[in-house]
């Protein structure tokens, strides 16, 4: 906890930057894009122990735990919003991928000063959120020493529960408390310490990869499409008629009234289009074949013959 602050590559001076505040908008931002082309290439270097923390997350998520993320200001913010997308984009109920922050939901807005400097916070938050062993902990931090996320980290390990850490700094203090580390070093910021920037920016890359892919391993997409989200609004509602069309090539007017037949659910109408099947059925297929769209459709076909 006591690492210094001033070694971290995130607090550095970034030397391209130095005259910034002499330039025109258009400089400026320029400067800002040349050092956000670099975040790609960082987190890049990053994709096995990515690849690690996703494998670590369905293994838990088929075990009925959660996806917990764990954090403070930026990087806290960008936990809740991964976790709010997770419902409407993959259909999953709220608890399923869900947060902590340091100073608990007002952070969210409003920073709360000294919240994260306390491990035991960490800790208070995850027993309030009953963890268990089935749960994994990801804990967010750019400079990968936040004391808030070392406790909770330390107290998922007490549990039993599955622990990830994602930092932007090499040698992160964080990463001795976590089963899978995730650093990537994007470099210092265009303003010196301002991690809501290029480390921002590697976060929510990395909490897009983990949550995507580990919905897309549980089923929750057939070819590259997101089958299993909420059609809540009109808008969403012509993004599934769109999207069984495209899987099933059926007219827009069929895909709708299939559709309807069965609650704007997508995966039922795509496996009720493709094995010409009731919505009974169609509901039956999925539940033998975990939720996967393309398996239900196999599977049906291979009782067929």
């Amino acid at each position: 906890m006591s690492a210094n602050l001033s070694r971290l590559t995130t607090e550095q001076i970034n030397t391209n930057t130095l005259e910034i505040d002499t330039l025109d908008s258009l400089s400026i931002i320029r400067l800002m894009n040349e050092e956000d082309a670099k975040v790609a290439g960082a987190v890049e270097q990053a994709l096995p122990q990515i690849a690690k923390a996703i494998d670590l997350t369905v293994a838990q998520l088929k075990r009925n735990g959660r996806l917990i993320y764990v954090g403070a200001g930026t990087s806290g913010r960008l936990g809740v919003l991964d976790a709010s997308e997770c419902p409407p984009t993959f259909g999953t109920p709220p608890h399923l991928v869900t947060f902590t922050m340091a100073g608990g939901e007002r952070a969210f807005l409003k920073a709360v000063e000294g919240a994260e400097d306390h491990p035991d916070l960490g800790k208070e938050d995850l027993i309030k959120a009953e963890l268990k062993p089935e749960d994994i902990v990801v804990a967010i931090s750019a400079s990968g020493r936040t004391p808030y996320c070392i406790g909770a980290l330390q107290y998922a390990n007490e549990v039993g529960a599955a622990t990830v850490s994602i930092s932007c700094n090499q040698s992160a203090e964080m990463s001795r408390y976590a089963q899978v580390a995730i650093e990537v070093e994007v470099g210092p910021e265009v303003l010196v310490g301002s991690t809501r920037l290029k480390a921002g920016t590697a976060q929510k890359m990395i909490l897009n990869m983990i949550s995507t892919a580990s919905m897309i391993r549980l089923g929750k997409a057939y070819q590259n499409l997101m089958v299993d989200m909420q059609a809540t609004n009109i808008k969403l509602q012509n993004r599934a008629i769109r999207m069984v069309v495209t899987a099933t090539g059926v007219s827009a007017q069929e895909a709708e009234t299939v559709l309807k037949r069965c609650n704007y659910h997508v995966k039922t109408a795509i496996v009720m289009i493709k094995t010409g099947t009731t919505v009974e059925k169609a509901q039956e297929l999925l539940s033998e074949s975990e939720g996967f769209v393309r398996k239900a459709i196999l599977n049906h076909q291979h009782g067929n013959e």
